[in-house]
């Protein structure tokens, strides 16, 4: 058999080989669970992602969690160094959770939204708003996607930690149907007090006794600091009850205080309530 013969006969058999190939056993099985709704992925960067819980076409309340530092698509699921309290995804299911325990039939949604690109660490850019910006230009886009077919919808924003930023940046663009801002673990929203965040919508804030947040100093210079921690009494917001709450992840925990008024607010949709959960002198 001359070489011409055998160069040909590899050729032919190359795809034979490759589909054959022992590599190709390795790879692991695909896991596939139908019961989620992804509504937004981009796995460009750190990635970008949305999940909703819920039916949204059917959906007159929506509530949009926003994560804060470190968060990736790559620890969407299971939370910054494998803490699933971190986790926007598990988050989200708990706070649909308690929603459904209050109210099973209750017509409300709850989004995982991870639209920006979060500072990394506790670096010069946490420090900043820059990348808060750039998320509330994508946050509020997004609630007008929420409008667009449902203009009588009502909209909570949750925001967490550096996700906060995000939502009060976004406030004075906002339309009415966003009729409460939440603000967990927030090192400050840029702005001294509610006033300044000129919106019409409740805001309201908690943080746990021993959140590192409250040890940040209240001051803004230079484009660097977030100003007052908004759970601060003299900020002016709506007080959030965490008293039970641990750490600055432990928000979602089920049965915390914290999580039962945000399930509240969430079913509210409304800028009255006769919920005690809800108390502001709670």
């Amino acid at each position: 058999m001359n070489r011409l013969w055998i160069v040909t006969l590899l050729l032919l058999a190359a795809p034979a080989l490759w589909l054959f190939s022992p590599a190709e056993a390795t790879l692991p099985d695909l896991r596939y669970d139908l019961s989620r709704k992804i509504i937004a992925d981009d796995p460009h960067g750190d990635g970008r992602i949305a999940e909703v819980l819920g039916d949204l076409t059917t959906a007159r309340r929506v509530a949009v969690l926003i994560p804060g530092v470190d968060t990736t698509r790559s620890n969407f699921d299971t939370g910054l160094g494998g803490v699933i309290q971190r986790a926007p995804a598990w988050q989200a299911r708990r706070l649909r959770d308690e929603i459904l325990a209050r109210d099973p039939g209750a017509p409300v949604a709850v989004i995982a939204w991870l639209g920006y690109d979060p500072p990394e660490g506790v670096r010069r850019e946490a420090l900043r708003e820059d990348r808060a910006a750039a998320g509330a230009v994508a946050l509020r886009a997004f609630v007008d996607v929420l409008l667009r077919d449902h203009p009588e919808r009502r909209i909570t924003l949750i925001g967490h930690s550096y996700g906060s930023i995000v939502a009060a940046m976004a406030a004075p663009a906002l339309p009415p149907q966003v009729t409460d801002i939440v603000a967990i673990g927030s090192p400050g929203l840029g702005v001294p007090n509610r006033a300044a965040l000129h919106t019409e919508a409740r805001v309201w804030a908690g943080s746990a006794p021993d959140d590192w947040t409250r040890r940040l100093p209240p001051v803004r210079l230079l484009g660097v600091g977030h100003n007052r921690t908004p759970a601060d009494p003299a900020f002016g917001a709506l007080r959030l009850p965490c008293d039970d709450v641990t750490g600055h992840d432990g928000y979602f925990r089920p049965g915390t205080s914290s999580l039962t008024a945000m399930a509240a607010i969430a079913l509210t949709g409304s800028p009255t309530t006769d919920d005690p959960a809800l108390d502001p002198s709670r």
